[in-house]
Formats: C-alpha cells, sequence, structure tokens
C-alpha cells in the first residue's frame, strides 16, 4: 500500500495481515481525492473505521492541516500510529482508540470519511443518523455496490453516488436551512 498524490507520494505504508481491515483500492482513493481536491487545502479530515489510516494520510499529503484517525482494533492502530510516525505527520494527526459511534461526535471535521466494515450493517444506518443531528460540510461514505444507502437522513442528503468497481462513494451534504 502507499500514497498516492501530494506531498507524500509513492511513499509506502504498512498494512495490517488479516482480515481485520479492508483497503480502500488505489484507484478508488485516487478518484476519491480527484474529487476533493478544492475541498481538502487547509481543512481537518477525520477518517472513521481508519484501518491502516491511509485514507487520512492520502488528506494530509494533499494539504489537509489536520487529520483524525478513529479506530477500535489495536493491530490497525499500531499500524497508523507508526505510518504517522514514518512521514513525520504525528503533529498533525491526531489518533482516537475504541469504537467510531463513541467518539466521532467530539471529533468535528470539515470532510468525514468514513469505510465502516461491510458486514456491520447497523453502523452504516447509526453513524449517518448521528452525524446529520449536526451535520459537517461532506460526509463520504465508502460501500459496497450491493449496499443501498438513503438518499437523505435527518439533515444531510446525499449529492453524489460514485461506482467503482464493487465499491461505491456516497458523497452526503447538509440540507440548506
Amino acid at each position: 500500500m502507499r500514497v498516492i498524490g501530494g506531498e507524500f507520494r509513492s511513499r509506502r505504508l504498512r498494512s495490517i495481515p488479516g482480515a481485520a481491515t479492508r483497503p480502500t483500492p488505489d484507484r478508488l482513493r485516487e478518484t476519491l481525492f480527484d474529487i476533493l481536491t478544492r475541498r481538502i487545502q487547509g481543512g481537518t479530515f477525520l477518517d472513521a473505521y481508519a484501518g491502516t489510516g491511509a485514507v487520512g494520510i492520502e488528506a494530509l499529503s494533499r494539504g489537509a492541516s489536520h487529520a483524525y484517525f478513529l479506530e477500535r482494533n489495536r493491530f490497525a492502530l499500531d499500524a497508523i500510529r507508526d505510518n504517522l510516525a514514518s512521514l513525520a505527520l504525528d503533529s498533525r494527526a491526531k489518533v482516537v482508540p475504541g469504537p467510531v459511534l463513541l467518539t466521532i461526535a467530539r471529533h468535528p471535521a470539515d470532510i468525514v470519511f468514513l469505510d465502516p466494515p461491510y458486514d456491520l450493517d447497523r453502523e452504516y444506518a447509526s453513524v449517518l443518523a448521528l452525524l446529520s443531528e449536526s451535520p459537517p460540510p461532506l460526509v463520504v461514505i465508502q460501500h459496497s455496490t450491493r449496499r443501498t444507502l438513503p438518499d437523505a437522513e435527518g439533515r444531510l442528503r446525499r449529492t453524489r453516488l460514485l461506482k467503482q468497481g464493487d465499491n461505491a462513494l456516497s458523497f452526503y451534504e447538509p440540507l440548506e436551512l
């Protein structure tokens, strides 16, 4: 696994063995950040269900000023910390251990990226409902193309759906009041 673009382009990242994490494919990450280019500069990025931290590190590499990494798996937490240290990004990042549903509300961000494990069906609805109460400017959810997410949830509405292979990205923004 490697950083796709920006300041740390082509730098290798540590991954973890086994099925505990599902890395976002390079091509999908590249597409995501091509879309986010104008929004990411100087902003705060939140990578929930962070795995190895590749998506949040990509955000930092491309100009985000700060990133939160929310993860509960201890092996993944170690990989995130190692990856941040190897790129000297510790001062621009905060690693938050614990369940996303219990930690996400305490870490406001301009862009929230969610990639829950596909087998945790209730996580999708629960975290989207939680974020809709006080919506960030942008929420992006990676999910299987076989999963149907709602077009709207509370004060969030889906503005874009992008499919690539078996993966999809749903983009949500706050409703105008």
